[in-house]
């Protein structure tokens, strides 16, 4: 079983760093929950992979500055959406 994990570990981690991704979109990769995913990455490699735990540190550590931005766009595309589909409505309904 503690091999299974271990292999997760790995997987989640070289994931992380190959694509960039977050935490969320690797679990949804993946197949697990996020509060796995971030368990693996944050506590769990560390100790498997000492130079993996460093390069994925770099990525999340990236995305937390940069999630302010993915918020902000977010929001802009719900009300571009709102905007357009109020566009769409017709007359006599």
């Amino acid at each position: 079983m503690w091999d299974k994990i271990e292999e997760r570990v790995k997987v989640c981690g070289e994931y992380i760093v190959k694509t960039g991704c977050t935490v969320r979109m690797c679990a949804t990769a993946l197949g697990s929950s996020k509060s796995t995913v971030h368990k693996d990455v944050t506590e769990r490699l560390s100790s498997l992979d000492p130079e993996l735990w460093e390069q994925v540190k770099s990525v999340l550590e990236l995305n937390l500055k940069e999630r302010h931005l993915r918020g902000g766009d977010a929001t802009k595309r719900k009300y571009a959406e709102k905007k357009r589909d109020r566009g769409n409505e017709t007359i006599f309904s």
